[in-house]
């Protein structure tokens, strides 16, 4: 399990290293998440999704079962506000420190354990999940008040690069149409730069200063993403009996440490982007040992 591990924190500790170097100027790192995000990435989804078994009923039991976690992890997190009285711009830091995904790191090991079955399954829970997670974390941070403007809300999820690769990538699959006239190996291609490229921009945006701030709540949240939320993956997947590749896929993106540009979402809300830096770069540390140790127990 390490060997198949070690090398994907690798390229993250590399970016890392890249970054504080000063091999590459900041302007750099900002146009490669750009590209990754809008167009590399995009294009893994969609070649992946395009061929997907969509009329698989066992996609619909593993669909179901996704929303089921996230929505109890985040009934959870509510919990935890109604008991601690969580301020509004630390309700949604806490949120997506329990909720969001580091989409690049699940994907890389999935390809690495799973091959193309499980590539098309986490496209899957892709399309079901980005749009959960950042709906539920603008709601937690303008703490409910969005509703009296939906269709900011609506436009925020609708143009996100990811959702609409994964909808149209359904669309495809659902139809039959694929991706015709080579299209399939072009959008392969680029997505085979997604990954690396990722993984790096994810070393290059950690922040160790901010692991001194706020060292509870760090540890509170820390645990319940590489903890609390795998468990209840796991749990859950068993009870409703999916099978060993959904259960696969399911609880390593519980078991992910959250995204990177939850950073970003938290600074355009008004959060306390601080502490959303550390989480950030706690999680993605501890993740190491976590998910080894997750993967020992599913696999």
């Amino acid at each position: 399990m390490l060997i198949v591990i070690w090398p994907i924190f690798a390229l993250i500790c590399f970016g890392a290293v890249l970054r504080r170097s000063a091999f590459a100027p900041d302007a750099f790192w900002s146009g490669a998440e750009r590209l990754n995000y809008f167009i590399l990435f995009p294009a893994l989804l969609l070649s992946a999704l395009a061929k997907a078994p969509v009329r698989d009923p066992q996609l619909l039991q593993f669909a179901g079962t996704a929303l089921m976690v996230l929505i109890i992890g985040a009934v959870g997190i509510c919990l935890w506000r109604f008991l601690f009285g969580l301020r509004a711009d630390r309700f949604g830091v806490y949120m997506q420190g329990a909720l969001r995904f580091n989409t690049y790191l699940a994907i890389a090991i999935l390809a690495a354990l799973g091959g193309d079955g499980a590539i098309e399954r986490a496209a899957v829970y892709l399309g079901l999940a980005v749009p959960v997670v950042n709906i539920l974390a603008i709601l937690a941070f303008s703490d409910g008040g969005i509703w009296r403007n939906p269709w900011q809300l609506l436009r925020k999820v609708g143009t996100n690069p990811l959702v609409v690769a994964c909808l149209l990538g359904l669309v495809l699959a659902a139809t039959n149409i694929g991706l015709p006239f080579g299209m399939g190996a072009f959008f392969a291609l680029l997505g085979q730069g997604s990954l690396p490229l990722g993984l790096l921009c994810v070393g290059a945006a950690l922040r160790l200063g901010a692991l001194r701030q706020d060292v509870a709540p760090l540890a509170m949240i820390t645990a319940a993403r590489l903890v609390i939320m795998p468990s209840l993956a796991l749990f859950v997947a068993q009870q409703v009996g999916l099978a060993r590749t959904e259960t696969l896929v399911l609880v390593l993106f519980s078991a992910v440490p959250t995204a990177p540009t939850s950073y970003v979402l938290t600074s355009q809300m008004g959060g306390d982007a601080p502490l959303m830096a550390g989480i950030v770069t706690a999680q993605t540390l501890v993740s190491v040992v976590t998910i080894t140790l997750v993967l020992q127990v599913v696999l």
